[in-house]
């Protein structure tokens, strides 16, 4: 579920919404905001399946006139540290000039067919502002299908700080455009602190 709009009430009745722990995520992103006006923001929610257990996990966007910050809330089972559930609640605050990218994949079905303005059935929003990057190697190699050679390693590296995937199937149709409208919102701002 993925929730967007541009008030602080409709920030927080989205988060109520999601259902997951309200009070404690509403605390944690609203301390992160103070007393900033928002620009936009997305709530969205998602379940994941591990082994025999269910954990669910919120992440919350929000852009104000000056930062992007991002919150995540994760729930736990009890374990060696704790004798119960508990969950961890993070938030970070980014200059929105320290914003490098924002990626927006879209994936179409019949693209012979497409539209324009008809959403996307899936979409993935990664952001980058060079907290966490990926180095992703392999050996390097010739054209020569015999060559023994040692050529070292060739690669990329990718700037990964968030990675969110939002789907029409999954989350519903209103899901995946309010992701697009965020991720708009977000490139327009910074596209703004570039001038």
């Amino acid at each position: 579920m993925a929730k967007t709009g541009t008030t602080t009430q409709g920030l927080r009745a989205a988060i109520e919404r999601s259902g997951y722990y309200p009070a404690l995520v509403a605390e944690a992103v609203e301390a992160a905001i103070g007393g900033e006006a928002i620009g936009s923001y997305l709530v969205h929610q998602e379940t994941t399946f591990d082994a025999n257990e269910v954990r669910r996990h919120v992440t919350v966007l929000v852009l104000t006139g000056t930062r992007f910050i991002v919150s995540h809330t994760d729930e736990q089972a009890a374990d060696g540290t704790s004798p119960t559930p508990y969950a961890t609640t993070s938030t970070e605050s980014v200059k929105i000039g320290r914003i490098s990218s924002v990626v927006l994949s879209r994936v179409v079905a019949n693209p012979e067919k497409y539209v324009p303005g008809t959403p996307p059935r899936e979409v993935v929003l990664t952001i980058g502002w060079g907290a966490v990057s990926r180095i992703d190697l392999e050996p390097a190699a010739c054209g020569d299908p015999n060559c023994e050679a040692d050529h070292g390693y060739t690669g990329s590296s990718t700037a990964d700080d968030l990675s969110l995937r939002v789907s029409e199937a999954g989350d519903g149709p209103d899901a995946v455009r309010q992701t697009l409208a965020f991720a708009q919102a977000l490139s327009e701002a910074t596209a703004e602190t570039a001038r």
